[in-house]
């Protein structure tokens, strides 16, 4: 009786150990479903009326190389694209230097994987309109404490916290004690850029391939809007990966992702993100970034 009891009891464990391989299966198949979909986002930075357009050849590319579905979807605001990796709505986003430690903080596991090579050496430029008498110099422009200033989106690395760090680095002043007017939030650098060129601010701050661009296509007029200062490098853009990624598509899966964007020579793609090539990071790559944020705060 004993040994029928052991006979069933094994065969009760084989079973069960069966149904567990199987279900372990279908799990995996579940991940590695052609239904399974990536989605990314990025930050809106530009123009926030044309971010379908400009990032679709990024998910053209990585459907391509990975062999899987991938959506890119918009988001209106930098918060929103925080609040949506937070949430899990996507999985993957190309984020400022702010942006993507925020995002990092409130994901256990999140990784950023790859930024542009000019990333690392990221920079801002201070801009002013002509009528200000302004002109560029190595030294920080004190004098723009008594003029009507705007940052770009208050979640900037490059068109907010990082220039704010140099206005109190250079002042021994938070933003709200070194200006004497309200200064403004234009929502993106090249809303700051034409609002400077316009006269309708006279200075601002934002990143400086925005400002170049701007000059190269004539949306900015150099002899109504110079650049007056230009800011130490710093680390800024990447492109941050969800651990859930993983589980998704299968373990290793954030590994060829970073693979797939470092190798990428996809022009596109690389057009869209403004970038000529990418190079692999890691979450400390922004440590500097993150002690920044510490110090920075308008609500004071």
């Amino acid at each position: 009786m004993k040994t029928i009891i052991s006979s069933a009891l094994l065969g009760g464990a084989a079973l069960t150990l069966l149904s567990s391989c199987n279900k372990s299966t279908e799990e995996t198949d579940a991940a590695m479903s052609p239904n399974a979909v990536l989605r990314f986002s990025a930050i809106p930075d530009e123009d926030t009326t044309a971010q379908d357009a400009r990032f679709q050849p990024v998910a053209d590319y990585l459907a391509k190389e990975l062999g899987i579905q991938v959506e890119f979807v918009a988001s209106p605001n930098y918060g929103a694209s925080v609040q949506k990796f937070a949430g899990g709505d996507i999985q993957l986003a190309w984020f400022g230097g702010v942006t993507g430690v925020q995002a990092r903080q409130q994901v256990e596991g999140a990784k950023a994987i790859v930024a542009g090579e000019a990333d690392l050496a990221f920079k801002s430029y201070f801009i002013a309109n002509t009528s200000t008498g302004l002109t560029r110099s190595e030294e920080f422009p004190i004098a723009i404490k008594d003029l009507k200033f705007t940052y770009g989106s208050q979640n900037s690395t490059s068109g907010c916290i990082m220039p704010t760090h140099f206005i109190m680095e250079s002042s021994g002043q938070t933003p709200q004690e070194f200006f004497t007017q309200e200064f403004g939030f234009s929502g993106s650098h090249d809303k700051t850029a034409e609002l400077v060129n316009a006269g309708t601010f006279q200075v601002g701050a934002l990143n400086f391939k925005t400002y170049e661009k701007g000059i190269a296509s004539g949306a900015i007029d150099e002899a109504k809007c110079v650049v007056i200062w230009e800011t130490p490098t710093y680390a800024d853009y990447n492109m941050t990966a969800h651990p859930i990624l993983d589980e998704q598509f299968g373990e290793g899966f954030i590994d060829k992702l970073q693979t797939a964007l470092i190798e990428c020579d996809d022009d596109a793609a690389l057009a869209a993100l403004g970038r000529e090539k990418l190079v692999a990071v890691e979450n400390s790559t922004f440590d500097g970034i993150a002690s920044v944020m510490e110090k920075v705060d308008f609500k004071k």
